[in-house]
């Protein structure tokens, strides 16, 4: 089957710098895989892109119920973007909730493609509409495109012999049809994308391809829709690019780092929402000797992996903000042990269970202090699905060449979420290089440190002559030997936290953005760095002295903060939680007046809402 998608030139083309697009529809509808391929489209055929899933943490929610909806937000832009977008250009609602859940975030004039099938009396009760939006001129603001895309979806599919149910499944791509026309994307790589995953199935690739064709020819000849758009390409290095998700980033940032330490690769974890991505995407190499092993809960998980570090892995282990909280006493152990140990929380919201499928920065204390005694870790955090990789690899790097347990802080945001990323080549890394013993050292000790480091030595069990025992137990300062000597441990204990310390001296200094001094500092870390920089970077477009310190070194805090926070004259620290970050500032640098901007909704931030926050200062 062979289709020309080609504008036939009836219709006006207006270009566009970008815009901001959401499908919006019951969890079983497919918008999130129609707004992968539709990002995956935009991507390859040039724009810059920027993703946002959104969905409820129910396999099934509820048929037509408000707390059922699933959403899938792209910005595609010709210049670059940091964010999946503020306020909607386009709103595709499959169903009366959908649309309830999404109109508020819909520019005013802007458009909404509806499946008028779905606005039945039951889901319009469901939804809590108490008359039906479409006839009782609630929507007089917006464009609305009404289309009966089921039934239109059903009789173009009705000589294909598959079943009712999966007919009216391919609604999803009648719908991604009508935008693929309306934003001048060629469909040929959903078409190509269909043929591979349903190979064994001619009859649904034949579905699905006649109704993403049907859904085209239906927004090219209505009337409803007057013009169509295109967004121009983005400007492009010469490099090449790969549309990735934050999880995935994070999982090839390790299998990287592996690489350059001439190690093998160990996960131990136990899935949970939303760091199980990293867990199924690791699992796939075992052909560059990964092992990912899925324990029966969080403690056998980081356990597994405290023993493969022991044994001389890169190890690694995953999790979220509730499965940190049953890891602490096995990361006090590793810190105990002074081994190398990777721990990822991709945050979400809560306490307890919470939000499990929802953003959030809530866990900062908890890495940094949540577990007994002097406990110290290195906390680090991505600040973006591309950056996830650079963070992974980086936080290897430190745990290896330093021995020490180190957390890598992520969110749902950015685990979940997707951008162009640099295809990196492993020559074009930077070496790693763990003080790994394989031989024989005469007149060696368990603890003897490096002088810049202080990192000990990473003797693997077997050895020759390099018999010793490590344990949770407080070890003497040089022989190793079980020691509950009152000094030996004050030393320790001060040892371990210098060793954290002077990671410090091997991490990049902090350097602030747009401006060296001025009215406003605005400063974040982790996955607010999108929306954070491009609200600064509009106020100044708009004459004003604003600069922005992001943070991807949390503890250690890197060098120079005094220096670039006492430059401006305002500070103000925007985050995900009530203000852990700024009170963490207050700690260590307590000289300085920390303003605040927090959100706690299980939503990033908007560009519109930190702008206006950080006027307010400014004024």
């Amino acid at each position: 089957m062979t289709t020309e998608f080609k504008n036939n030139g009836n219709k006006p083309v207006k270009h566009l710098d970008q815009v901001t697009i959401r499908f919006v529809g019951d969890s079983g509808d497919g918008m999130q895989l129609t707004g992968t391929q539709f990002t995956t489209s935009a991507a390859l055929l040039g724009n810059d892109v920027f993703t946002f899933p959104n969905y409820p943490s129910e396999i099934r929610a509820p048929q037509g119920s408000l707390y059922g909806v699933s959403g899938f937000q792209v910005q595609i832009g010709a210049k670059n973007i940091d964010t999946p977008g503020d306020k909607l250009d386009l709103l595709v609602a499959m169903n009366p909730a959908a649309l309830k859940k999404n109109i508020k975030d819909l520019k005013k004039g802007g458009m909404i493609i509806v499946d008028t099938d779905a606005f039945t009396k039951s889901n319009l009760q469901k939804a809590k509409y108490e008359s039906n939006p479409l006839e009782d001129g609630s929507l007089k603001d917006y464009i609305v495109v009404q289309v009966p895309m089921t039934s239109l979806t059903r009789e173009a599919l009705k000589d294909i012999p598959i079943d009712s149910k999966s007919k009216t499944r391919s609604k999803n791509m009648f719908a991604l049809g009508m935008v693929y026309w309306l934003y001048g994307k060629d469909p040929k790589y959903t078409i190509e994308f269909l043929r591979k995953k349903f190979k064994n199935k001619p009859e649904i690739v034949e579905a699905n391809i006649k109704a993403l064709t049907t859904g085209w020819n239906y927004a090219e000849t209505l009337e409803l829709i007057p013009v169509s758009y295109i967004v121009d390409e983005a400007p492009h290095h010469a490099v090449d690019y790969k549309i990735i998700t934050g999880n995935t980033a994070t999982a090839w940032g390790f299998l990287a780092a592996a690489e350059k330490a001439g190690l093998k690769l160990f996960l131990g974890s136990y899935p949970i929402t939303p760091a199980t991505d990293i867990l199924q995407e690791l699992s796939k190499y075992r052909a560059l000797d990964v092992i990912a092993f899925q324990a029966e809960d969080e403690i056998a998980g980081i356990s597994s992996a405290i023993g493969a570090s022991f044994a001389g892995k890169l190890a690694i282990t995953t999790t979220s903000g509730p499965g940190l909280a049953l890891k602490s006493e096995a990361i006090g152990l590793a810190v105990m042990l002074e081994i190398p140990l990777v721990i990822v929380d991709v945050q979400r919201g809560g306490p307890s269970t919470g939000l499990p499928t929802k953003t959030e920065q809530a866990d900062l204390m908890q890495a940094l202090f949540g577990r007994n005694g002097e406990s110290p870790v290195v906390v680090v955090a991505a600040k973006s699905p591309a950056d996830a990789f650079t963070m992974a690899f980086e936080a290897s790097k430190i745990a290896l060449e330093h021995m020490t347990p180190i957390l890598l802080m992520t969110d749902g945001y950015i685990g979940n979420g997707s951008e162009p990323w640099t295809v990196k080549r492993l020559k074009d890394l930077p070496e790693i290089k763990p003080p790994l013993v394989t031989e024989t050292i005469e007149n060696w000790h368990p603890y003897d440190r490096d002088p810049d480091t202080l990192a000990r030595k990473w003797v693997i069990p077997g050895v020759p002559g390099m018999e010793h025992v490590i344990g949770g137990l407080e070890k003497d300062k040089v022989t190793g030997a079980i020691s509950y000597e009152p000094e030996n441990h004050e030393y320790m204990v001060k040892i371990r936290q210098e060793k954290v310390d002077r990671v410090a001296n091997y991490i990049p200094k902090l350097t602030p953005e747009f401006n060296d001094e001025g009215d406003l500092l605005v400063v974040g870390w982790g996955g607010t760095y999108g929306a954070l920089r491009t609200a600064v970077a509009q106020l100044n477009e708009e004459g004003k002295k604003v600069g922005l310190a992001h943070f991807n070194y949390i503890n250690p805090l890197p060098h120079g903060v005094k220096d670039v926070f006492s430059r401006f004259k305002k500070i103000i620290v925007a985050e995900l939680n009530m203000g852990q970050f700024a009170n963490f500032l207050r700690m260590n640098h307590q000289e300085f007046k920390y303003e605040q901007y927090n959100k706690i909704q299980g939503l990033p931030f908007t560009v519109e809402e930190l702008v206006n926050a950080f006027k307010k200062l400014l004024k």
